[in-house]
């Protein structure tokens, strides 16, 4: 199951592990055209499923919808999120109005998710979660992308505590930490400071695709990993090292 599947980074892991085999539930919030494209383009028999993860009712709906058509979910990868920038200088009522819409799809659509995979993991004798979080998490971001960083500033210790707590039900749970990657949602960013901008603040020349997080995902999911439980993945092209 992978959320924010129809584009960018989640499209990106959706062809990668269909190659590798598997079957994918594909999450979309609205742009059901773009996601039966992309599971039409997949190897494997997979489908799409709608929500809006902003709204707690529908991503409940979401997991039990795709547990009942697939019988089970093995994986659950919790990629989709939103960046939103929030200058300073914005009015306070509409500055709060983009934090709570971050957090609400970063960090508590997350959170849901990872409960409800828990219990469903501990009935089948385990499963794998993997989270996307961001280099923001743990070097900051700008002013105007506030939310954005402290929402996934709560990834990382969500996933050290489901692995260091529901390990021995045979669950893991990892946590890759992208830096910046081109992808549609990462334009708005580029238009408003510059490619340059963003080549600028990594140790190689050119900047980071899907293709380059995806096989890390494939390898979290088969389970050749499975002793890296609670780690942190960082593919950042160098942009921060820790």
């Amino acid at each position: 199951m992978v959320t924010g599947g129809s584009r960018g980074i989640g499209e990106g892991f959706c062809h990668a592990l269909a190659a590798a085999g598997a079957r994918v539930a594909l999450h979309y919030n609205t742009n059901q055209e773009k996601a039966d494209a992309v599971v039409s383009a997949l190897e494997t028999t997979s489908k799409a499923f709608a929500a809006n993860l902003e709204k707690p009712d529908e991503v409940l709906l979401l997991f039990e919808q795709v547990k009942e058509h697939f019988g089970q979910i093995d994986v659950l990868i919790n990629n989709a999120g939103v960046a939103i920038s929030s200058g300073i200088a914005l009015d306070d009522e509409a500055w709060l109005q983009d934090w709570d819409k971050t957090f609400a799809i970063n960090t508590r659509a997350t959170g849901l998710l990872c409960k409800k995979a828990i219990a469903h993991f501990q009935e089948i004798g385990g499963g794998r979660i993997i989270n996307i979080s961001s280099r923001a998490a743990f070097r900051g971001d700008t002013l105007d992308y506030l939310a954005y960083g402290a929402s996934k500033g709560a990834i990382p210790s969500l996933t050290r505590s489901i692995a260091r707590y529901c390990g021995k039900e045979n669950i893991k749970a990892f946590n890759i930490a992208p830096g910046f990657v081109r992808t549609d949602m990462a334009q708005d960013f580029m238009d408003k400071y510059g490619e340059g901008f963003a080549l600028n603040d990594i140790a190689l020349p050119e900047l980071t695709e899907p293709k380059d997080l995806a096989p890390m995902v494939v390898l979290l999911a088969s389970g050749l990993a499975d002793h890296a439980t609670g780690s942190t993945i960082d593919i950042n092209a160098a942009s921060y090292v820790h």
